[in-house]
């Protein structure tokens, strides 16, 4: 194991060793080896972090080469939240085209070659599975990164992924705990509030977390959420009745206990990002995640300074810190020495595969596939930010590879449909939606679109809540692209 530098008190070391940061670049910046050096356990990546596995194989070996069992994290869901494909879109389907799926042998075997895909290129620990039971249909940042909005089936396939993943040796982080799906706030911007009875809590939100936990999930990721029926006064994250009494307690959990990123607004503009991170820690996390907005050696010393701070005046027990820190090393023990499971070699093609038997299609008579290129109108919302805007989506790509010629144009707003149809001329329409049940202008421009051309096929990549209409209607769950090479097969009867 590392040699921690000379000079570093074991407070000190504590303090870095309980941080998650992430930094720019695609190579590791000297002030991280450094600080990984001083004590530093976790470093997290995200898209500006990566380029090709190749490169992140690379980055991962220049972290261990410092220190050798560093818990290298990354916000890998598949789907629509991909890092290592921020650039092309995932080769995997997210969880709400699994769920719809609901074969959770097919959902172990998507996590499995997804957590091999991580360990080859050095990742240890992905922020991953959601297991928020997506209860309420206006949910603007959960969605179709739930498996569904029944309780069971979120249960056995979040169960069925965090066994998938583990079993590459890639240590599982069951997300948003005590529950995010029924949300109509986005926590990135805001303090969501769930006011649901202690009973409906328990029945329908927690029984995923503890399948998870049955399941011997690595890591729990809590979330920037107010529940007043079990703390009226404090978001999970900063709980001690969340994190301590009810996750620790009454579940039983054992394992790492990580924050979602600190700099979301949520606990940022509430508390600022030093005192939410002492109240975490002090309430029963065991690491703070920060590094998706905030990633600089600056932000890494203000957390270490604000904790060792809190211990010195008494405010945080020195116990609980060092408590928190050997949980962060027991993992990146493990995580350093779990070995991938003997049966798998892996099947690449299983994100494609499962993409197709996702899919479902409507449609009031037998559909013709295309054989001339279309228009692919893509009706685009403003993504939020766990997704982020620079992965592509849709299926125009997918499309023109099968049928050359076509072309697509984005549009959005109340003069969405008469720009695509004057873009779209005499081809035969295509539009792309997601999360149409959302978006009150979306509705009125497949409205005006089918008015005018009621043969326009409709491919709804968000959670399918709308009824089912046009020429066909395909629901792919999801805008991974695997989803939308899958739809476009269909279109194009291959």
């Amino acid at each position: 194991m590392t040699t921690f530098a000379s000079g570093t008190d074991t407070l000190t070391r504590d303090a870095l060793t309980v941080l998650q940061p992430g930094f720019t670049g695609t190579t590791a910046p000297d002030w991280l080896l450094r600080r990984l050096g001083e004590g530093l356990a976790s470093v997290g990546l995200f898209g500006r972090n990566i380029a090709t596995p190749e490169q992140v194989a690379a980055l991962t070996a220049q972290l261990r080469a410092e220190r050798d069992d560093v818990l290298v994290a990354i916000d890998e869901e598949g789907g629509d939240v991909t890092r290592l494909e921020v650039r092309t879109g995932s080769s995997f389907p997210g969880n709400h085209a699994l769920g719809a799926v609901d074969d959770v042998e097919l959902t172990r075997e998507v996590a499995a070659e997804l957590g091999r895909r991580l360990a080859a290129c050095g990742v240890n620990l992905n922020w991953a599975p959601s297991a928020d039971v997506n209860s309420n249909p206006a949910n603007p940042v959960i969605g179709v990164r739930s498996f569904g909005a029944d309780t069971a089936l979120v249960a056995r396939h979040t169960a069925a992924y965090v066994t998938g993943l583990q079993s590459a040796g890639v240590a599982a982080c069951t997300k948003h705990f005590p529950g995010h799906g029924d949300t109509a706030v986005d926590s990135h911007h805001a303090m969501p509030r769930i006011d649901a009875d202690a009973s409906v809590l328990a029945e329908r939100d927690l029984a995923p977390f503890r399948a998870a936990i049955a399941a011997g999930s690595r890591a729990v990721m809590s979330a920037h959420i107010l529940v007043p029926a079990l703390d009226p006064d404090h978001p999970a994250t900063l709980s001690r009745t969340v994190l301590t009494d009810l996750l620790r307690g009454e579940l039983g959990y054992t394992g790492l206990i990580v924050t979602d990123g600190m700099e979301m607004q949520a606990i940022a503009a509430t508390y600022g990002i030093e005192r939410g991170s002492v109240l975490a820690i002090a309430a029963g996390a065991d690491a703070i995640c920060v590094g998706g907005g905030l990633s600089d050696d600056d932000t890494v010393r203000r957390l270490r300074d604000a904790l060792v701070a809190a211990v010195r005046s008494g405010e945080l027990p020195e116990a609980r810190l060092a408590e928190a820190a050997e949980r962060v090393r027991e993992l990146a023990g493990w995580a350093a020495t779990a070995a991938p499971a003997a049966d798998g070699t892996g099947r690449e093609d299983i994100g494609l595969v499962a993409a197709r038997r996702a899919l479902r299609l409507t449609a009031p008579s037998p559909f013709t596939p295309l054989t001339e290129a279309p228009f692919v109108a893509a009706f685009t919302p403003v993504a939020n930010i766990a997704v982020g805007d620079e992965t592509p989506w849709g299926v125009a790509a997918e499309v023109a590879r099968l049928l050359p010629g076509t072309e697509t144009g984005s549009y959005t707003g109340e003069d969405a449909a008469r720009a695509a149809l004057e873009a779209a001329g005499e081809r035969r329409v295509v539009a792309v939606v997601r999360d149409e049940h959302r978006h009150p202008w979306m509705a009125a421009a497949l409205d005006a679109l089918l008015a005018s051309r009621p043969d326009t096929v409709i491919v709804e990549m968000g959670v399918p809540q709308a009824p089912a209409r046009g020429a066909l209607h395909i629901a792919t769950y999801g805008a991974a692209r695997v989803c939308g090479r899958a739809a476009a097969e269909v279109i194009a009867g291959e």
